[in-house]
């Protein structure tokens, strides 16, 4: 792997955990807050240390060759528990469940993170490897026990977590699914990643040279594995947000020509508020729904439900569905509406009566599914043609 191949997953990483430090200030009682932000930290920093660039300047700083192995397998066992950890309180259950679990697998690799530095300071490394330090010393005394245990810490995590993640994802849906079926992915790399460097150290130890597994191999494989696993956890958490922001810019262009349909008339229309060029889509798509239900209320004495049954009996009779034909013959109704106000004449209320107000209320109930509907049945042929009909004489269609 070349020097960038490990820089930009950490960049990537460190972005995603400091634009995520706000929900840690809020909520850093939150076990399942406190765990995703650890595993973005976790997984930063292993990319940015395990970079041989990185490793030299470690070694170099602290006058020790090969004290950024034991750094690197530490902060790769403090990751792995971090995924483990994030998986149980995530899934929930009984707190006492919940928080006996996460005990133990932190106490695990806590030990373990112990016992690696510690068989490293008795072991004998004197030769500087930066990038084949597990078979280079695979037959060192503790030194070798060191790569075990860390390769091992490794293989338990990425093995339990992909169980977890495999079970749990028969039982929910949406987001969720889609995030665990990202993380055993991840999880499914960083397992071949161990299982990787762990048969070249086995093949050390047989008198075999397997080096290339360890070295060209298995850490694309742990690239790979780190960003797949950390977007897997963030899809369940940003995945609703980005759908909630596309379905609200899908609304509001829809209701687009609904909107340009009752504000293309002159004169007085219901002031708009300001909107900042930043405010998300769904402040902009409530100010546009709030605005095309005053215009509406404010053409109600235009509103005949002649218009509209005419319209209605036209496109069931062409052999429209009698829901779409219903928003179809209210929509002509606004159309025409629209154009008698364009004209300036004053509305008959003896004539018109309520009905079209109501019949215009029961087409817009329950909510704002309603109102794109309305806004997408101004393309029928239908509406145009009751807008031409409400047009004043040699003026034809718009």
């Amino acid at each position: 792997m070349r020097n960038s191949d490990y820089y930009l997953p950490a960049i990537a990483l460190g972005i995603a955990f400091i634009t995520k430090l706000p929900s840690l200030w809020r909520g850093w009682r939150d076990p399942l807050v406190r765990s995703v932000h650890f595993l973005l930290f976790t997984a930063a920093i292993c990319f940015f240390f395990a970079a041989p660039p990185t490793i030299t300047a470690v070694n170099r700083l602290t006058d020790t060759p090969n004290f950024s192995g034991p750094l690197v397998y530490c902060i790769m066992c403090a990751f792995s528990c971090a995924c483990l950890v994030l998986i149980v309180n995530w899934r929930g259950g009984p707190q006492e469940v919940v928080r006996r679990s996460s005990y133990i697998w932190i106490t695990a690799y806590a030990a373990a993170v112990v016992a690696l530095p510690v068989l490293f300071a008795l072991g004998d490394a004197p030769v500087e490897r930066l990038r084949d330090l597990d078979t280079y010393y695979a037959n060192t005394p503790f030194v070798r026990e060191m790569i075990v245990i860390y390769l091992a810490a490794h293989i338990v995590s990425a093995a339990v977590t992909t169980a977890m993640c495999l079970r749990w994802a028969r039982e929910v849906g949406q987001w969720l699914r889609l995030g665990l079926i990202v993380l055993v992915v991840g999880f499914l790399f960083n397992l071949f990643f161990g299982l990787t460097k762990l048969t070249a150290v086995f093949a050390r130890w047989a008198g075999h040279d397997w080096d290339a597994l360890s070295t060209t191999v298995a850490p694309p494989m742990a690239a790979a594995g780190g960003l797949i696993t950390t977007v897997g956890f963030l899809l369940p958490l940003l995945g609703p947000q980005v759908s909630d922001v596309c379905r609200a810019w899908i609304s509001y262009t829809r209701l687009g020509a609904l909107w340009r349909q009752l504000r293309s008339t002159p004169g007085d229309h219901t002031p708009l508020p300001q909107v900042a060029w930043w405010s998300d889509p769904e402040l902009r798509l409530t100010v546009r729904e709030t605005a095309i239900h005053d215009e509406l209320l404010r053409l109600q004495p235009h509103l005949d439900d002649l218009v509209r049954q005419r319209a209605y009996e036209t496109a069931t009779g062409s052999g429209v569905p009698a829901g779409q034909a219903h928003v179809v013959g209210v929509a002509a109704m606004v159309v025409a509406a629209v154009e008698e106000r364009r004209r300036g004449t004053e509305p008959e209320a003896a004539e018109r009566g309520p009905a079209g107000a109501d019949a215009l209320t029961a087409a817009l109930s329950p909510g704002r599914e309603r109102l794109v509907q309305l806004s997408r049945a101004l393309r029928s042929p239908y509406v145009a043609e009751a807008g031409r009909h409400a047009a004043p004489a040699g003026t034809g269609s718009r």
